[in-house]
Parts: structure tokens; sequence; C-alpha cells
């Protein structure tokens, strides 16, 4: 009998949520992927809340991953590939501090990862910017409404969103 492998967690703002949710849930190894918000000051924000600019989150996704079948570096350098984090506040068409470039990391192995990934990448120079994504001890996750969560599956067509332009392959 073997024993079912440890699920680990993972949580990156990349802008707009929807199509981060969609292009991680996408990826072997992935069995869970929730758009909400993290890194506010207020308790259970609604979406509303969030547009406005009052509560302090990000949107975001937080991940339920099978690290022996997908790397928490892995994860991560997806991230750096599926949208720009160079922008400060913004993904593509979308403004506003809660579309900022962050990762929440879960444990210190994870913070250690993800300063590695954007060392090196700085250190390539991948980028003409500065990289702008913070790197920051995860917070209260918030699902978001339910009319969020699989988006794209839900409405089906051509993604709006500013993944589909960075998405690896594209």
């Amino acid at each position: 009998m073997t024993t079912p492998p440890k699920l680990e967690k993972a949580t990156f703002g990349a802008g707009c949520f929807w199509g981060v949710e969609y292009q991680y849930r996408k990826i072997p190894g992935v069995s869970e992927a929730f758009s909400g918000y993290s890194g506010g000051k207020s308790e259970n924000p609604t979406y509303r809340q969030i547009c406005q600019g009052d509560t302090g989150h990000a949107e975001v996704i937080e991940v339920t991953f099978d690290p022996t079948k997908v790397t928490y570096r892995q994860l991560v350098e997806y991230f750096f590939r599926m949208h720009n984090p160079t922008q400060v506040d913004r993904q593509g068409p979308d403004e506003g501090d809660q579309y900022r470039s962050v990762i929440f990391y879960h444990s210190p192995e994870q913070k250690k990862v993800a300063e590695e990934v954007k060392a090196a990448l700085t250190t390539a120079k991948v980028y003409a910017e500065p990289i702008a994504t913070k790197i920051e001890p995860a917070q209260t996750f918030w699902k978001a409404e339910e009319y969020h969560q699989r988006y794209y599956e839900k409405k089906g067509g051509r993604p709006y969103c500013h993944l589909v332009e960075y998405a690896p392959g594209k």
C-alpha cells in the first residue's frame, strides 16, 4: 500500500485572476486552483471592495499541487513566464494595486525558491525593466465569489486577460 503524496499550496498574484487560474489548472500535478484575495487588511473582502482599492488585497490564486509531479520551482518559473513581472500595480489593461505581481510563500523553502528564481531572471537580464514582483509571507486567502471560479470554463471563448499573450507556447 502506498501513502498518498502530501499536497502543498502556492499563492500567486499576476493580474486578473481569471486567466491565472485558467493557466495553472492546466499544469499536470496541480489538483486545484481557486481565485481569491490576499495581502490586504480587511476580512472576507468582496470583489467590489477589491476593485474600489480600499482593502489592499491582490487578486490571487491559491494552487494545491503534488510536489512529486510538479515542483514549486516549476510553478514559480511558470508564474514569471505567464505575465509581465516588471509592471507595477497593473497587468495588461488592468490597473490598480489589486493587480500587482506578488508571490505569497507558505514556508521558508518556498521563500528561498521564489527569491532564487527572481534573482536568476534578474541576473540573466531576461526582462528589459527591473522585476517588480514582491515576495511576501502568505496571509489569509479569501476565496473569491463563485462566479469568479473557473471563469473561462463557464464563459468559453477567447479570454480577454493579459495572460494569453505571455503564456508559454503562445
